[in-house]
């Protein structure tokens, strides 16, 4: 009996441990455990009207800059200016080696002196010839001949004469003085370099009225326009804002940038340094009202080469929802179409969802968020 009650026992105890290897076995060829739903965090758009509008970061410049260079070639001599030296009109600012043109000046004084010999000589002999004519000695045609080499000795005359007037001018042109008060902004060219004619040497920024050269959207370029009123506040002046205005929209888009160069002229006696880094801040357009926008981390890449946003719908399952978006921010970019306020977004980690997916929902505080709102559009 006890060998039969302990068989038993041991007969129960295999049974049951067959019993939990076919549940392990079935478990492992069945169909997966549910996953679990990541986390994932979440925020609506901010909505508030668009007080501060666009603002576009610039470099101030002069109103009037000029390429300065020398009308003639040759070897540059000596400079007398350098890069941040204030200069008047008329200072000598550098030299070219005069010797070549001195000497040309010289070959057309020489010339002169040779046409003006001729024209005497000419000159006295259609005296001398007049006189004879009188007097009925020589032909009419031979007084007229005298009287055509005087003329053609006279034109000689003044054609040396220009000629030299030419050589003594480019004598002058050896000499590059500034054609008005101003800053030397930058140096092209330094002693001892040969020159072409009209070569830049120097770039003279002129004293007067200042403006400050951005670069504007090709996706918002007619939003603005010349005479547009702005504001400019200077990098080393934050919070204080001077009155600008557009003066100069450029007429095409930079071929490599897609941006537009503008100019934006201060307004008042506004004395601010070269080169300085602004802001200029546009006021909103009049049909923008109320500007959503999402932080930078919540835009997504989609297939199409355009740009979305994962929203969570009322099931918590994931939407990659097409947007367009306005001018970046430093952190923020405005949304002007695809999402509402009520919008869930999700503002982290997007790259590591896929569209349909089911997530959980949490604040920045890691609170679950429960998902109401009206159906997708």
């Amino acid at each position: 009996m006890r060998d039969v009650s302990g068989k038993g026992k041991g007969g129960v105890r295999v049974a049951l441990a067959g019993a939990v290897v076919a549940l392990a076995l079935g478990a492992c060829g069945g169909e997966p455990a549910p996953t679990v739903a990541r986390n994932v965090l979440v925020a609506h758009p901010d909505a508030a009207p668009d007080a501060r509008g666009q603002a576009f970061a610039g470099e101030v410049r002069a109103r009037e800059e000029t390429l300065l260079s020398f009308r003639v070639g040759g070897n540059l001599l000596q400079r007398h200016a350098d890069v941040g030296d204030r200069v008047v009109r008329g200072q000598l600012l550098a030299e070219l080696d005069p010797g070549d043109l001195q000497l040309q000046a010289q070959a057309a004084q020489a010339q002169l002196a040779a046409a003006q010999a001729q024209l005497a000589r000419a000159s006295a002999d259609r005296a001398r010839y007049q006189a004879l004519a009188d007097e009925q000695l020589v032909s009419s045609s031979a007084l007229d001949a005298q009287q055509a080499a005087w003329a053609a000795a006279n034109g000689q005359v003044r054609a040396a004469r220009a000629s030299l007037d030419v050589a003594r001018n480019q004598v002058g042109y050896s000499r590059l003085l500034a054609p008005a008060a101003g800053v030397i902004a930058s140096r092209q060219a330094e002693a001892g370099q040969v020159l072409a004619p009209g070569q830049p040497v120097f770039a003279l920024a002129a004293d007067g009225a200042r403006e400050v050269r951005i670069a504007l959207p090709e996706s918002s370029i007619d939003d603005f326009r010349v005479g547009q009123p702005a504001e400019v506040e200077l990098w080393s002046a934050e919070g204080k804002r001077l009155p600008g205005r557009i003066r100069e929209i450029a007429p095409a888009a930079d071929s490599q940038t897609r941006t537009y160069e503008t100019r934006v002229a201060l307004q008042g006696d506004a004395m601010v340094d070269l080169g300085q880094s602004a802001r200029v801040f546009f006021a909103p357009p009049a049909r923008s009202g109320a500007v959503l926008t999402v932080p930078l981390s919540a835009l997504q890449r989609r297939d199409d080469g355009g740009t979305g946003v994962w929203v969570v719908d009322a099931s918590r399952k994931l939407r990659l929802a097409p947007v367009k978006t306005g001018t970046y921010g430093e952190d923020r970019v405005p949304v002007l179409s695809g999402l509402r306020v009520s919008d869930w977004i999700v503002v982290a980690g997007g790259h590591l969802l896929r569209e349909g997916e089911v997530v959980a929902p949490v604040d920045r505080q890691n609170r679950p968020v429960s998902v109401v709102m009206a159906p997708a559009r």
